[in-house]
């Protein structure tokens, strides 16, 4: 079965940086794309990065610059970098085996004065 765990969230000022970990279970890691969502409230959720298995990576528009997706094959980790946080960034970020239906609990990014 496969299992998403997603950690790293928390409450950060204006132009502070989280780092989000994501380990999932249950799939050939390596043999996945995998991305990061997030969901605003009131929003829709939203595609932010995504990695291909040779680690190609692409992001939404507002995230270029900013935030950096990574992945580790032998932790079976995904990870997203995020420097200069903005308010706007405030959301629950998700990680998601790309083409899968399932999703983790997710993590809860306030970034707030």
């Amino acid at each position: 079965q496969v299992q998403l765990v997603e950690s790293g969230g928390g409450l950060v000022q204006p132009g502070g940086s989280l780092r989000l970990s994501c380990i999932v279970s249950g799939i050939n890691f390596r043999f996945n794309a995998l991305g990061w969502y997030r969901q605003a409230p009131g929003k829709q959720r939203e595609l932010v990065a995504q990695i291909s298995t040779s680690g190609i990576t692409s992001y939404e528009e507002s995230a270029k610059g900013r935030f950096t997706i990574s992945r580790d094959n032998a932790k079976s980790t995904v990870y997203l970098q995020m420097n200069d946080l903005k308010p706007e960034d405030t959301a629950v970020y998700y990680c998601k085996v790309l083409g899968g239906r399932l999703w983790g609990q997710g993590t809860q990014v306030t970034v707030s004065s």
